[in-house]
């Protein structure tokens, strides 16, 4: 029987994709956040920023959010690497998080990675 475990999506930030990062697989599963530039609902393409990156989300899944370009968003789905290296995340949930200061996000996910890097010895604790 196949597995249909859904993995949790990683919190990565847009500057961390790119394609020498070790995040940067076909099918890792992530979580992003970033501000609305532009929205298809033809397509259900969207495209979030932060500062000069950015990322293309396939959103065909999200029937109910209700997309605001200038508002936040956050994200969590798997990349699909184009042919071009292009990176697409294949959203499975989204949701608005205007609420959110980035700041002091960044900085608890920064916190975070270290915190991890300090107390994971082995990379399975």
């Amino acid at each position: 029987m196949e597995s249909t475990e859904i993995k949790h999506g990683i919190l990565v930030t847009l500057q961390d994709l790119h394609p020498s990062s070790p995040l940067f697989q076909q099918g890792s599963s992530l979580r992003v956040t970033g501000n609305l530039k532009e929205y298809s609902m033809g397509t259900s393409t969207a495209v979030i920023v932060d500062g000069s990156y950015k990322l293309k989300i396939d959103a065909q899944h999200l029937r109910d959010l209700n997309f605001q370009v200038g508002s936040t968003y956050q994200f969590i789905g798997e990349l699909l690497i184009q042919p071009d290296n292009e990176a697409v995340l294949q959203a499975r949930v989204g949701r608005n998080v205007d609420a959110i200061d980035l700041n002091l996000y960044y900085k608890s996910l920064q916190l975070l990675r270290q915190f991890q890097a300090e107390h994971m010895i082995d990379g399975t604790t």
